[in-house]
Order: C-alpha cells, then structure tokens, then sequence
C-alpha cells in the first residue's frame, strides 16, 4: 500500500477530533485573540526552560479575567480535558510542559500589582506579576519582597508559588512559602478556593503549605497576597576564594555552626566562576576552585559585627583572599555573576540540564567531587553553582540536545547526581519541583506508600486527575520501570501516564 492510499492515523485523527471539541467549547468563553491551536501559535509553548522535553499542546488558553479562567476550567472540567497552567515559562524542571490532549492555560495576562500596604507590609498581586516587579513597586515605601529567584526578572509569583522557589537570600528569608499569606484561585473543576489569609493563622487545616510547591497540580492561582520586608539600611557581601573545594565547603558548615545566618551564603567552582566572569567581569578570582559570596545585611552596626565575625571563619579554613564590598555598585557586581550563571553556561553550550537537589551542608564538598567523578564517567562537562547555606545544589550538566547520545548521558548523570544527594542524606529537589525531569527519581527517595499519600492528597483537590496529569508523582508502573531497566535513571517517557 502506498502513502498516497495509506489509511489516516488513528492517533492523528482522534488528536484533530478532540482539538475541533475543546474549540468549539471554549470559543464560546474567551475571545478570538485569547485562544491558539494552529501549530505555529502553540508551539513557543511546546516547553518550559527545560528544553530537553517538548510537546505541542491541543490549544492555549489565554484569559484575561478570573470569570474567564473560571470558565475554561470548568468546560475543560466537563469534557475531561486535561490543563497545564504556565506563567512565564522560566520552570526548570518541565512543570508547565503541555499535555498531548489537554489544554495549556497561560495567566500570563494576569500581571496587575492590585494593592500595595506599607502599614501591613503586604502587596496584593496577580498571579502573572513578575517577582522583580513586586519590590519595584513596594521601593518608594522602603519595602520589598525577599524571594529572588535567579529569573526573578522574568519569573510570575504564580510560579514561584508553583514550586516553592527561594533565591540567593532564602537562608536568611525563607522560600516562597514563608513568604506568602493568601492564594486564590480554582479547582479544576472551576471552584473557587482560597488559601491562607491576612492575619498570620487562618481557622482550619494549613492548606496553604499543602498548596505551595504543589507544581500546579491541586489548584489554579490567579491572586496571591505576599509579605513584604523593610529594606535594609546597608548590605555588604564578602568574596571568598579557596584554592580546596573540601575547604570552601566546611566553612560554609562553620559559618553556620558559629550561629551566623547571613543573607545569602552562594559557592560556585572554577568552571562556574570562569563562566560567569568571561560574561559579566564580575571580578572573580579565576585561579580559585571554590569562591563564597557571603552577605550580611541589617543595622551598619549589625552588618559591621557580623561581617568581621564571618572573615574570621573564613580566614580560618584558608580563604586569605577575600574582598568586602565597598559600596552597592560593588556589591551588586559581587552578585552579578552568580546572578547570572545560568545565561552564562548558555554561552559556553548549546545547551545545559540545570539540576536541583538538596543535602545537608557538611557534604558540600562529597557532593562537589562525586560529580567530578560523574564527569568522568559520563563524558560531559558540569559547572556547578550552590545555594550552599541551605544546601541546595544547582549543577549545570552541559551537553547538545541534538546528539541523542549525550542527551541520554545527561539524563543518566542528572539522575545519578539526583540518587548521589539521597544517599547523602538529602533529597531529589530543592526548589525547581519535579516536573517530568525527576519523575523516575522520586522513586529513589519516597516508597510506595508514601507515594500513594501524596497522590490522595491530589485525589482529594482533583478526583478526575485533570490538573498537570503524569508529572510530579510517579506511577507503580513508572517505578517498577526504573528498578527494572533504567538502573540509575534514564530518559523522561512522554508523561502521558494513567493519572493515579
């Protein structure tokens, strides 16, 4: 038989049908300009900022009021048609990845400062409201919002909301989480919830922290009200350098172990540290294996002390090398590279796998040379860049997406950094969620049981599975494939899994 007389594909043809049904629905709710399903509209949405994994969805939704979010829910709600939100697509680890069948629900529209409080110190924001944008509108009243994501010029509170992000300043701060007080939004069957609230307990369960670092999976947010802090009178980071990376990681330890908690406290390793100062000359020592920004912020007085305290401790494990800013342009210069690691390792390749997992600080520098070991071993290249006070590790894996070999190399290191953090007493992620990227790792760290928890804690918000189905949790049957064939990771399948 020949192609021109070859039947039509059943999966092709069952694909145009559902996608006629789901326009057909929601152009009666939203108006011509708000809904996409031609391929070459849908398909800047095919991913996140991990690239690695794409998929065109049916249609993009792009509401503009929360009438019209509710609606799409709900019509999407009624026909079983799966829903990925996405704010700006900066997710790390293909949490806003679409669905194959399903509907991709942009609130990028959705980016109004609604009320700014100096005397409560709080901003009412709509979920698509950059992070950056919150402190740039709460500055003329000396306040802003502590959270900093790397992409937090680009980066919406819904998503930071969506995985819990923190920043170089969450040790000090807190993540997302300590940061929020109310959320709003809908089920996905077109409810309205409401989360959290003004005051700093609410009546009931907590289900604020259920909902925070949820991946989109329990509820749609459209509205958040966050806590917002007194600038501080003066700030000062201190540049590290160490000639051992075992040294760099114990005075992390004993910086904390002396009782300080500076505002950030960030390593990053020689290949990391060249990087980002061929990009922005941030005046890092090139000849170091390991730097440490450390800041402190607070009263002069306060930063004085606490500065002074944290030379000494460094000093004390070989870090004669150190500079104290001298003013803000410098301190941020100091930052800028950090800042700017990950555009930075875009430079130097065609693409990078920016992984995130957790252990506990005395095994900074275990974890550092295990990867030199997995460099080794997998053939590729890794700049590595630490939220070091809290632990949370960022290895920057470098590859080409287009070799299918180290595509898979890389997913094999990712995973075997991912297994490497558990062993160590940490955990698969920090702060960039699971997604699809640590699917088949979830299964190193939680049992069954403990899986089947959380998938009643979904069951309870989203009974018919529609809201990012096949991510974040893995199946029995995803499992029993990773004991069985991937060993030590392996490829992300297409995440359309059985939603329980």
């Amino acid at each position: 038989m020949t192609a021109m007389n070859a039947p039509p594909d059943p999966a092709l043809l069952e694909r145009a049908e559902r996608q006629a049904q789901i326009v057909a629905a929601l152009q009666r709710l939203l108006p011509a300009h708000a809904l996409l399903w031609h391929a070459e509209e849908t398909t800047p949405y095919e991913c996140d900022g991990l690239t690695a994994y794409r998929q065109r969805p049916l249609v993009v939704a792009l509401p503009e009021t929360a009438e019209q979010v509710q609606a799409v829910l709900q019509a999407c709600h009624a026909l079983d048609v799966p829903v990925v939100a996405r704010g700006a697509g900066t997710g790390l680890s293909g949490g806003a990845m679409p669905h194959a069948l399903g509907v991709t629900l942009s609130l990028a529209k959705f980016n109004r400062i609604l009320a700014v409080d100096p005397v409560a110190r709080t901003a009412r924001v709509q979920c698509g409201v950059r992070n950056l944008a919150i402190s740039e509108a709460a500055a003329s009243f000396g306040l802003y919002y502590a959270p900093d994501p790397s992409s937090q010029i680009a980066c919406t509170i819904g998503g930071n909301v969506a995985e819990n992000s923190g920043g170089v300043h969450c040790l000090k701060y807190g993540l997302t989480l300590h940061n929020v007080l109310k959320v709003r939004g809908f089920t996905g069957a077109g409810q309205p919830v409401e989360f959290g609230g003004d005051a700093l307990d609410v009546p009931g369960y907590d289900l604020l922290a259920v909902l925070v670092g949820s991946e989109g999976m329990l509820a749609v947010t459209t509205e958040v009200t966050v806590k917002l802090v007194p600038r501080p009178q003066l700030a000062r980071c201190i540049m590290a350098s160490f000639d051992d990376i075992r040294k760099a990681g114990d005075a992390v330890a004993s910086v904390i172990a002396a009782g300080i908690i500076p505002a950030g406290l960030e390593m990053m390793d020689k290949p990391m540290t060249a990087a980002v100062e061929d990009f922005v000359h941030a005046g890092y020592d090139l000849t170091a294996e390991a730097i440490l920004l450390c800041e402190s912020d607070g009263t002069p007085v306060e930063v004085e002390d606490e500065s002074g305290r944290m030379c000494v401790v460094l000093r004390s494990w070989g870090a004669p090398a150190s500079a104290i800013s001298r003013d803000e342009a410098e301190r941020l210069r100091f930052w800028s590279g950090r800042k700017n690691a990950f555009p930075a390792s875009g430079r130097i390749s065609p693409d990078y796998m920016c992984m995130d997992s957790t252990i506990p600080r005395k095994r900074l520098a275990d974890i550092l040379l295990a990867i030199q070991g997995m460099e080794k071993k997998y053939g590729l290249r890794c700049a590595n860049v630490f939220h070091a006070g809290d632990g949370n590790l960022h290895p920057l894996i470098l590859f080409d997406a287009n070799d299918a070999d180290q595509l898979h190399r890389c997913e094999l290191f990712g995973a075997d950094i991912l297994e490497t953090s558990v062993a160590m007493g940490g955990t698969v992620t920090g702060e960039h969620g699971v997604g699809v990227e640590k699917l088949n790792s979830m299964c190193v760290q939680f049992s069954a049981q403990e899986r089947e928890q959380m998938l009643a804690v979904k069951r309870a918000f989203d009974p018919k599975g529609l809201l990012n189905p096949g991510k974040v949790i893995p199946t029995l049957v995803r499992c029993a494939e990773y004991g069985k064939e991937l060993v030590r990771g392996g490829r992300v399948a297409h995440p359309d899994l059985p939603r329980f």
